[in-house]
């Protein structure tokens, strides 16, 4: 249990580090190549065996971490570009929804119990993520067509879906840190050569504070994955019961520090999702 509020406490975290990246004028997608790169060492340094590449190639698992890689930085860009064509508040609705998919993942595929107050318990988790997320000075648009953010539900859903799969199937206890490294290693080639082609097509300014940045960015989001995987490893725990907890968690702590840390208003329905969030996370994680 330990690791799932871990977990939580380091997602918040990457939320703070986005809000100090405005503030602080700090190029997002620099930042972002320069997170996945500190990730990727991060996992490497973490790895208490020898680092047999032949042996990770060979790896039962390395087809879905390369893959995770690619969906990681495909996914942030996606949520990127749907926050600026529908809003904010129809990105993070969209991510955070996601959440159904492994949900359902994990009763179909692990057979995990089913009972009313679970289920009653997950469609009130989504009802607060709803309410929680929508932001009263949020522009929402939904004239540029319903797509984007499908694909970025679906996306996101396969993420947490995938790395539950691999985790159970292929990675070994003492694996996650190279698994991690591996799919931050994947996005982070993929950055690096997206970052190369729009300094050849184009004249961008590489600064140091954007590198700081997406240093402060990737340690946080490797311990954040990290966590995620110890708290699946946990047999106690269900792991449509810990995705619902951990994201209906992540949104509501973040609106608090939102509020608190950054004098956010909050609106009625904002206190509302608070509410039902707490409902929810007591309904699914005693169930």
């Amino acid at each position: 249990m330990i690791y799932l509020l871990l977990s939580i406490l380091a997602s918040t975290a990457i939320f703070v580090v986005f809000k100090l990246f405005n503030r602080f004028r700090i190029n997002t997608f620099q930042a972002i190549v320069a997170n996945y790169v500190t990730a990727c060492i991060c996992g490497l340094i973490s790895y208490k065996s020898l680092i047999n590449t032949s042996e990770i190639f060979n790896s039962k698992w390395f087809l879905g971490a390369t893959l995770l890689g690619f969906l990681f930085i495909s996914v942030f860009n996606l949520m990127a570009l749907t926050a600026q064509r529908n809003g904010l508040s129809v990105a993070s609705v969209a991510s955070k929804m996601s959440v159904v998919i492994p949900v359902v993942f994990g009763l179909y595929v692990y057979n995990e119990s089913v009972s009313f107050q679970k289920v009653f318990g997950i469609i009130l988790a989504l009802i607060a993520v709803y309410l929680t997320a929508i932001k009263v000075k949020s522009s929402i648009s939904l004239k540029q067509g319903l797509f984007l953010p499908f694909i970025l539900f679906l996306g996101s859903g396969v993420i947490d879906a995938s790395i539950k799969y691999l985790e159970t199937t292929y990675v070994p206890k003492n694996g996650i840190p190279i698994f991690s490294a591996t799919i931050f290693g994947c996005a982070a080639l993929i950055g690096l050569l997206i970052l190369a082609y729009k300094a050849i097509k184009q004249s961008i300014k590489l600064e140091i504070k954007n590198a700081i940045g997406g240093i402060v960015l990737g340690v946080i989001n490797y311990y954040s994955i990290v966590f995620l995987l110890k708290a699946l490893q946990f047999k106690g725990l269900e792991s449509s019961t810990l995705f619902t907890v951990n994201n209906v968690a992540i949104v509501m702590v973040s609106t608090l520090v939102g509020l608190f840390l950054f004098r956010e208003s909050i609106s009625k329905k904002n206190w509302i999702g608070i509410s039902l969030a707490i409902v929810s996370i007591l309904l699914v994680t005693l169930a």
